[in-house]
């Protein structure tokens, strides 16, 4: 390919890269995004697997569509609640006051199964004479 025509395409994938990014800024769902910049779900994948830019650019352009619907859907549940309409304002107060919120009781008994047996008491003690011997002896060599 002649040096002239590999900056046409070079262009023109640019100017697709860029044209599929603005779209899904605005709607963060990669099929909508294919369809509206007019290129293919090869092309796309292709472009994403093998341009690690390309890939970054994708995700921050979802991070931003995903923040304006977000935002469209707060500005709706606010209008709604506005409105006096009972399942908006019981969902903003379920999700935003604790007074309201969902709660999880829970109630447990906890029986203590563990039984000392006279070996056990044995080992104990013997270890813990053990322990403080050698404390003793470390005690009166360091003076």
């Amino acid at each position: 390919m002649k040096e002239n025509q590999r900056k046409t395409v070079d262009a023109r994938i640019a100017k697709g890269k860029q044209k599929f990014l603005e779209i899904l800024e605005k709607n963060p769902v990669i099929h909508v995004a294919i369809e509206r910049s007019g290129i293919s779900k090869a092309t796309f994948y292709r472009w994403r697997d093998t341009d690690t830019e390309f890939a970054e650019k994708v995700e921050a352009a979802m991070r931003e569509g995903k923040g304006l619907v977000s935002d469209i859907a707060i500005a709706q549940l606010v209008t709604a609640i506005k409105e006096k309409n009972l399942g908006a304002i019981k969902f903003w107060l379920i999700n935003h006051h604790p007074d309201y919120a969902n709660k999880l009781h829970v109630t447990a008994e906890v029986e203590e199964k563990f039984v000392w047996t006279p070996e056990d008491e044995e080992r104990v003690r013997k270890s813990l004479e053990t322990v403080a011997l050698k404390a003793k002896q470390k005690f009166f060599h360091g003076i």
